[in-house]
């Protein structure tokens, strides 16, 4: 997945929560404010808890996710540009191995022979193909140093 797609993402949860944590809050506030009318207007309850200082550690702890959840959004979207680099150095070295792989397929052949040997398998095979070509089978079309070989259809 993209970056940036899961940055809005991420940024999108944040925004949710904290809609929903505001709403928590006001929902507790509604609840404090009916227990001091229940308790004939003073925020002090039974035991001897003001209503006002309970423990908010519900409300700090989304306040922390929420500021994650925008850190991380943002520095997806707008920083995190490391997935991009990989793609293209992944892409880089797809097309050196493919190079490679080009290069090798007739190295493969010759590695278990000797230069004599080589260099008459080359020749045997040049003959070959200039037999085909007087035949007029195959066609051979100069590109850069080599000729490349073109089957016709004779059929």
């Amino acid at each position: 997945m993209d970056n940036k797609k899961l940055g809005i993402i991420l940024i999108c949860i944040g925004v949710l929560f904290l809609v929903s944590l505001i709403i928590f809050k006001i929902q507790v506030n509604n609840l404090s404010d009916v227990l001091m009318e229940q308790s004939g207007g003073t925020c002090f309850l039974e035991d001897g808890e003001c209503i006002h200082q309970r423990s908010q550690s519900p409300v700090y702890f989304g306040v922390v996710v929420i500021g994650a959840l925008f850190s991380l959004g943002g520095y997806l979207f707008f920083f995190d540009k490391s997935q991009k680099y990989a793609k293209e150095s992944h892409e880089r070295i797809v097309e050196k191995l493919e190079e490679t792989k080009r290069d090798e397929k007739f190295e493969i052949l010759l590695k278990g022979l000797d230069a004599f040997e080589k260099k008459f398998v080359k020749a045997k095979l040049s003959h070959v193909l200039t037999d085909l070509e007087s035949k007029k089978l195959i066609t051979r079309v100069p590109e850069g140093k080599t000729l490349k070989i073109h089957f016709k259809n004779v059929l």
